[in-house]
């Protein structure tokens, strides 16, 4: 990776991603989680605040970012949760079948080159039953918005890491088989809206 990339590109993503209204958002799902927990893209660990400990077993934090793994040792250090690293991109999990409880995706999506294989691995991690807990910023349903996300993504992508605007994230989740059971969906306040339209929500793997 460039310097741009280990050196500057962490402290702007965790800026942008601990926001108010975003860490509200982050405080309602988080704490969801249960049993064996893998985060994909688990950055600076901003989430680990928001797990509760008496129902989580064990984290497996998948962040191929070197910066971002050692931005995240203060958060570590504060977290009584175990936390393991894996340092891989989404599509190479090395974890076996049916071995985790919860998958977490907060801000992840976007960024993930191969996002079927991606969710495919998710799928094949998770037990029969699991949830896949994902906080997402994707494509509006709404025109104009929708157009200009189109038109900024490919420059956008240059400077943010990989970052797609673009992706309709319920979609691409039904996509590889998983059940949606909730999902909701909203602008943060207060934020450009080509970068703020919000799914929230849980889907499971088909038992």
């Amino acid at each position: 990776m460039s310097f741009y990339e280990e050196r500057i590109l962490p402290h702007i993503i965790d800026r942008a991603c601990s926001m108010g209204q975003v860490m509200k958002l982050r405080s309602q799902l988080v704490p969801r989680a249960r049993g064996r927990v893998l985060e994909v893209g688990m950055g600076s660990g901003i989430n680990l605040e928001f797990y509760n400990p008496e129902n989580v077993k064990v984290i497996y934090g998948l962040e191929p970012s070197e910066g971002m793994r050692r931005k995240a040792l203060p958060n570590l250090k504060r977290s009584p949760i175990h936390v393991e690293w894996l340092g891989l991109p989404g599509e190479k999990i090395p974890l076996d079948d049916n071995s985790v409880d919860t998958v977490l995706l907060t801000f992840t999506l976007c960024t993930i080159p191969d996002w079927n294989t991606a969710l495919e691995q998710m799928k094949r991690v998770l037990k029969p039953g699991g949830k896949l807990l994902f906080l997402e910023h994707g494509e509006s349903p709404h025109e104009r918005t929708r157009k200009w996300q189109h038109r900024v993504t490919p420059g956008w992508k240059k400077l943010a890491g990989g970052c797609h605007l673009n992706r309709h994230i319920a979609d691409l989740i039904r996509h590889v088989g998983f059940e949606l059971e909730e999902l909701e969906n909203l602008y943060i306040p207060n934020a450009p809206k080509i970068a703020g339209y919000i799914y929230k929500g849980v889907a499971r793997k088909p038992s």
